[in-house]
C-alpha cells in the first residue's frame, strides 16, 4: 500500500477512524468528551496558547487510543490466546492512553483555574 495517492490514504485513515468508532466503546466515549470540551470551550474563549494546548493534548489522547486499538486488533490477530507478557503489552497501551487521559483533565482544570480563580487585581 505503499507509494498510494493522498486522498487514497486519507480514505484509509479515515476507515480507521470509523473502524475505531464502531469496536471501541472507550474511543467512542473520548471522541464525545472531546466534543463536549470543544463546545465549552467556544463559550470559555480561552487565548491562543491555552488553544493550542488543548489541541495538542486532545489529538494526542485520541492518536493513542487509536494506537492502543491498533496494537489490540494485532496482538489478537497474531498470538490469539492469553500470554502474560501480551497481557503486559495491552496494558501499557492502554495506560499510555489513561495517562494522556488524565493530563487533559489537569490541563483543563489548569485552565478553569487561570480563567476564574487567578484574577489580576
Amino acid at each position: 500500500m505503499k507509494n498510494q495517492k493522498f486522498y487514497r490514504r486519507f480514505l484509509f485513515s479515515l476507515q480507521g477512524f470509523k473502524s475505531a468508532w464502531i469496536s471501541e466503546n472507550s474511543f467512542r466515549s473520548q471522541v464525545v468528551m472531546t466534543v463536549l470540551v470543544f463546545v465549552s470551550l467556544l463559550f470559555l474563549k480561552p487565548s491562543a496558547v491555552w488553544s493550542a494546548i488543548f489541541v495538542l493534548i486532545i489529538g494526542a489522547t485520541l492518536g493513542a487510543e487509536l494506537l492502543n486499538t491498533a496494537i489490540e486488533y494485532m496482538i489478537d490477530v497474531l498470538h490469539p490466546d492469553i500470554h502474560p507478557q501480551i497481557g503486559k503489552a495491552k496494558d501499557c497501551a492502554a495506560a499510555a492512553v489513561l495517562v494522556l487521559s488524565v493530563s487533559s483533565i489537569l490541563i483543563f482544570a489548569f485552565f478553569l483555574y487561570d480563567k476564574f480563580c487567578n484574577q489580576s487585581i
